[in-house]
């Protein structure tokens, strides 16, 4: 069990730093293009909520000695260059990145809950953390779609492609 619980902090935190690399690099972009000041405020809201998640992660990384994963540097590449992309690509692909990867991990983190409710009764913090995280991940979900996140046409592939990065990325970060 314990290694089930290191796994799940090794990729949250990974996952946490990886979509503040998306969002730097969608600011990136978007500062660079200057075209839209309300979707960069908002872009810079969410990047906020995933920084206090990535604080929490790191803080349980350090407490109980628990090795980040050694692919951070390539994760951080691989995140700025996503964000960064999907920026420039417009405003509906940025906004269908956030959508993409908010919708896997709202899946992980519920695999996490009903694995920490049945198994992990003195992981209530925990427990506690992983819920409120999620719930802010289905809020960037909904603003994304709110401000244009679409999956017609071309989108839908660009999905595709989303999620199965983020579910390879978050499989590799479990072990490595």
């Amino acid at each position: 069990m314990k290694n089930k619980i290191e796994e799940m902090i090794r990729v949250d935190h990974a996952g946490e730093r990886g979509a503040i690399k998306i969002y730097d690099g969608q600011l990136l972009a978007l500062q660079f293009l200057k075209g839209d000041p309300d979707l960069e405020k908002k872009v810079a809201e969410m990047k906020e909520h995933e920084k206090e998640h990535l604080k929490y992660f790191e803080q349980q990384l350090a407490d109980r000695k628990i090795r980040p994963t050694l692919l951070l540097p390539l994760w951080d590449l691989l995140g700025t260059a996503l964000g960064f992309g999907t920026a420039v690509l417009g405003k509906k692909a940025a906004m269908l990145c956030t959508a993409s990867v908010e919708e896997v991990i709202d899946k992980h983190y519920l695999e996490q809950i009903d694995y920490l409710s049945k198994n992990e009764k003195k992981e209530k913090d925990l427990l506690a953390k992983v819920k409120k995280f999620r719930q802010d991940e289905l809020d960037h979900r909904d603003i994304a779609y709110e401000e244009g996140a679409s999956k017609e046409g071309v989108y839908g592939l660009l999905d595709v492609i989303i999620k199965t990065g983020s579910k390879v990325a978050i499989e590799i970060s479990k072990k490595i």
